[in-house]
């Protein structure tokens, strides 16, 4: 399974690409890709999205579900996704819970 996820480009917060088509700070509001036609899709919006001047660094990437939540294979988005690393206090951790990228293994 993959999602799209990008830099938004006015304040380089890590964004998912939603199924509405909106950029998500949340990354459990991230379309899943199940299969190659949807990828092609994700694709398709998160290169629009660029050439829109919307966001930067538009990547699809490879996500589990854990528990029902959506959970980054790789440990840079699964840090992308909870925010700075220094304080829960900070970033996405504050805003959303230590647990909204489901970081524990």
């Amino acid at each position: 399974m993959k999602i799209l996820t990008a830099n938004r480009l006015v304040d380089g917060e890590a964004v998912w690409l939603a199924a509405d088509r909106s950029w998500v700070e949340n990354i459990q509001f991230a379309e899943r890709a199940l299969d190659a036609d949807t990828e092609a899709r994700l694709d398709a919006a998160g290169k629009a999205a660029l050439a829109n001047n919307e966001v930067v660094d538009v990547n699809l990437i490879d996500v589990a579900l854990v528990d029902g939540a959506i959970r980054p294979n790789r440990l840079r988005e699964q840090i992308r996704a909870n925010g700075p690393t220094t304080h829960l206090h900070f970033g996405k951790a504050a805003r959303f819970g230590a647990a909204s990228a489901n970081t524990a293994a």
